[in-house]
């Protein structure tokens, strides 16, 4: 496996995981939490933390920290889970990221705007990513962040791309999330988009279908799109 698979398998494991460990500390004993992140698309770790957490309160002190995501174990053994950890600096964020937060747990919107949450980021560092029992690799910062082109290049165009795919593509939507991603029929849209997949959503149901490769610009998009519907609708004929 190349470093360049390395860094996508990273990723992909962050941009996939509905909860992560969170490690802290205070003057110096480690502490461990369980929180939510999503992932915006340079990388960026969000978070929404209340003020009364302990994690929070070790944060304000001392920034450094790290989060662990791990996916579904291969065996029994727990071990061969693919996870990755990535070491960092958390600092609050600004509230305009809130939404993308919200589209990856859509469910916390009632206490979102609580007065004791506040949105914080984590930008990577460095990295380990296991990729199973006995297959670990360290990664730095430039082999895990995706390209910066690319980042740039979709940003400018996600409000056209959401708004195109989910005011005329509706059902190939439905078809990608039944088909290939297992989930229930429901009224899905894409809520986001990035250089290695896309986020969808439907209520408070989320899914993350992932690219075959990184795209580069909103044709690359169109074009893993079209790829995905089509061995979606062949599936379930």
């Amino acid at each position: 496996m190349s470093e360049d698979d390395h860094g996508l398998t990273a990723r992909r494991l962050l941009r996939g995981a509905s909860g992560a460990m969170l490690a802290t500390s205070a003057e110096g004993q480690p502490f461990a939490s369980l929180v939510t992140p999503a992932v915006l698309p340079d990388l960026t770790v969000l978070l929404l933390l209340s003020d009364l957490s302990e994690h929070t309160r070790h944060l304000k002190a001392e920034p450094r920290c790290a989060l662990l995501v791990q996916g579904a174990a291969e065996t029994a053994n727990p071990q061969t889970a693919p996870r990755v950890t990535i070491t960092g600096l958390a600092e609050l964020a600004p509230a305009e990221l809130k939404p993308r937060w919200l589209a990856r747990h859509p469910y916390a919107a009632f206490y979102a705007d609580f007065g004791d949450f506040h949105l914080w980021r984590i930008r990577p560092a460095a990295a380990l990513l296991v990729a199973g029992f006995a297959r670990a690799t360290r990664l730095r910062q430039a082999d895990l962040l995706p390209d910066a082109a690319a980042v740039a290049a979709l940003a400018a165009a996600e409000g056209g791309i959401l708004g195109h795919v989910n005011a005329d593509h509706a059902d190939a939507l439905d078809a990608i999330a039944t088909g290939l991603l297992g989930q229930a029929p429901g009224a899905w849209q894409m809520t986001g988009v990035d250089p290695d997949g896309c986020d969808l959503a439907a209520g408070e149901a989320v899914a993350r279908l992932d690219w075959p490769a990184p795209v580069a610009d909103a044709n690359g998009v169109r074009l893993a799109l079209v790829a995905a519907t089509r061995d979606a609708r062949a599936r379930m004929s």
